[in-house]
């Protein structure tokens, strides 16, 4: 069984340490707040305490640690980690800029580790069946993916909508559509917070003609999490929303004149399982050897790729 130890506990960091000690042996729990690691604590009493990631390191029989502290601090901490020849589970995004995250990907390759950014949604059950359909064809080449990641509050002071809310979107249309765009750009405004965008609209273009759009807001009447696939074939919408129905099949289509076809709606049966849990899961099996672990931490480089073009792009840098 392998030992983990899980560091920062404040807002996710305790929602690792629920699963991890479920499905693996969590040895460390760590946090610079004796607040967060007393709380912890209580409820996994087993485990040994620290506000010093230090331990975790000098402990040669930890075989992995899972990061779950402020953005700015991941690239640095997935570092160290690495370099003590720890399996590395980091929050996302791994790091702030594509550079740092080339060096962590090559870092993880060089010690033969783990590397693994958490991009929960990737481990959606709802997400993995949308990857299902394009995979086998069921909705005819993709054209366009379009995400709605909006709601009211909570705006941050530290983090824009796009790093907050876009990079899980972001994964997801990565993901699904396996390519580098090759344009990105990205619009927003501030109202709240000086210059801490809390609207944010993306455009992404990639070399096979496909283009995806992103809308993020902290400045909206609803809360949505929908993202939309249309294909030649067929459109899917995938609704986190939506208690029951959080895949939708649309046989909808227009054909080269521009006449409209609509057929059946399907709604295929959705795992309720916790995503969380199920990426906790792929990670321990990483571990084992199963699955492809230089994979996983290249497509983490993608989206910090993609992401870093889409801040420049926001800041009027290109």
């Amino acid at each position: 069984m392998a030992s983990i130890g899980v560091v920062g506990l404040n807002y996710w960091g305790p929602n690792l340490a629920r699963n991890f000690a479920a499905l693996a042996d969590l040895r460390w729990l760590c946090d610079l707040d004796p607040r967060h690691l007393a709380a912890s604590a209580a409820r996994h009493p087993d485990a040994h305490t620290t506000t010093s990631f230090a331990d975790l390191l000098a402990d040669d029989t930890l075989d992995a640690v899972a990061v779950a502290t402020p953005v700015p601090t991941h690239y640095e901490l997935a570092k160290q980690a690495l370099e003590a020849g720890k399996h590395v589970f980091v929050e996302k995004p791994p790091a702030m800029h594509a550079a740092e995250m080339d060096e962590l990907v090559a870092l993880a390759a060089q010690r033969d580790r783990v590397l693994m950014p958490g991009h929960l949604l990737l481990y959606h059950p709802g997400v993995v069946k949308v990857k299902q359909l394009i995979d086998e064809g069921e909705l005819g080449d993709v054209l366009c993916v379009y995400g709605n990641r909006v709601n009211l509050g909570i705006v941050r002071r530290q983090e824009n909508a796009l790093w907050s809310l876009g990079v899980h979107d972001l994964s997801v249309i990565l993901h699904l559509l396996d390519e580098d765009p090759e344009l990105a750009t990205a619009q927003g405004s501030w109202s709240i917070h000086e210059g801490v965008e809390d609207v944010v609209f993306c455009f992404l273009r990639f070399p096979s003609g496909k283009i995806a759009h992103m809308h993020l807001s902290w400045l909206d009447p609803h809360k949505m999490r929908k993202m939309t696939v249309v294909g030649r074939e067929k459109m899917v919408v995938f609704d986190d929303m939506e208690p029951e129905r959080k895949v939708t099949v649309y046989a909808k289509r227009a054909d080269s004149s521009g006449e409209i076809t609509s057929g059946d709606i399907h709604i295929p049966k959705i795992s309720t399982a916790e995503p969380l849990r199920l990426e906790c899961e792929y990670f321990l099996e990483l571990l084992e050897g199963r699955h492809d672990r230089a994979k996983v931490a290249r497509d983490g480089a993608r989206v910090v790729r993609a992401l870093e073009m889409l801040t420049n792009s926001l800041a009027g840098n290109g």
